[in-house]
């Protein structure tokens, strides 16, 4: 019974040694970050995910301070922007991988050199309250005289999807630094992060503004007074990176989770979690219109990094350092 015994256990011991284990930092909502690593684990038995969550800019400097002690932690990063991840890859911190998922992309949508690729589209519109008279259809609608000090949006110095989004306008050729000039001379308000638009907006503070599409979509569904635009000139986009650590102790693993979050698998719990799939020919969520009226602006991730700390103070100049 004893040899019995010692026999198990060490059985069991070399099972737990030998298991295929992988860590993520996300800054998923925790409760979409559980659905993620419950499906995945569901889809790769044997394989188990220890994660981290917390905002981008806080998971990034946590990894930062392991670099530099020479013990980074994670395997894979499943977080907010292309733009930090464009950082890391220049710095040499990630890890190419030519997922085969990729084919089913839109090039815009991923690094060419495997490094990053998205997995789903959150993009910044118009959102009003419904009781206004006139609806907006385009961005420069919100630049006209008569809506002089009725418009908030999100600051780009506090949110990274706002930053985003200055850099995709200012970037636009009909639009540019012109069009938020107009803004800044219009007084519109342009501080905190989308939370705090959304509501300035639905309690008609400021009867317009530019918020995250998810936000408003969702709200009205639930009774708030409010509806969302996809202005015609195009919407702005952040899409939820994966990438692989260059670092990273289970480069196998990683990879599976790469292909996993990307399959139709993957695209399909991100549909479920109420968001835009990144990956062509799926659905999208109830209020939202079909992925082919919906037109993404261009955006170039390298850009948008080399132009971050200018478009700020540019920003700062006009708006204040709110």
């Amino acid at each position: 019974m004893k040899t019995f015994l010692t026999s198990t256990a060490f059985a069991l011991m070399a099972s737990t040694a030998m298991a295929d284990t992988i860590t993520l930092y996300t800054s998923q909502p925790n409760a979409d970050a559980q659905k993620t690593v419950d499906a995945f684990m569901a889809a790769n038995p044997g394989t188990e995910v220890d994660w981290v969550r917390d905002g981008t800019t806080k998971l990034m400097a946590r990894l930062r301070a392991e670099i530099e002690a020479g013990n980074p932690q994670p395997d894979v990063l499943l977080i907010a922007d292309t733009v930090t991840l464009e950082g890391m890859a220049q710095d040499g911190l990630l890890s190419a991988y030519q997922s085969p998922e990729a084919a089913h992309y839109n090039a815009a949508l991923y690094s060419a050199e495997g490094y990053y690729y998205s997995t789903k589209l959150i993009t910044t519109g118009i959102v009003y309250n419904t009781g206004i008279e006139t609806a907006p259809t385009s961005w420069t609608d919100l630049s006209e005289d008569a809506l002089k000090g009725q418009v908030a949006m999100p600051s780009p110095l506090y949110s990274g999807a706002a930053l985003i989004h200055l850099a995709t306008l200012t970037g636009d050729k009909d639009l540019g630094w012109d069009y938020y000039g107009k803004l800044a001379g219009n007084e519109a308000r342009a501080q905190g992060g989308n939370g705090g638009t959304f509501k300035a907006v639905a309690s008609g503070e400021k009867p317009y503004g530019m918020v995250v599409d998810y936000l408003a979509i969702r709200n009205k569904a639930d009774g708030s007074p409010v509806d969302f635009v996809f202005p015609e000139e195009g919407v702005s986009y952040v899409t939820e990176p994966v990438a692989i650590l260059s670092t990273a102790k289970n480069i196998e693993g990683a990879q599976k989770f790469v292909d996993f979050v990307l399959s139709q698998q993957g695209q399909d719990l991100v549909l479920d979690m109420g968001y835009i799939p990144a990956r062509d020919g799926m659905g999208v969520p109830a209020g939202f219109p079909a992925r082919e009226d919906i037109k993404l602006m261009a955006f170039d991730p390298a850009e948008a990094l080399k132009n971050a700390e200018a478009n700020k103070e540019k920003f700062a100049e006009l708006f204040g350092a709110e």
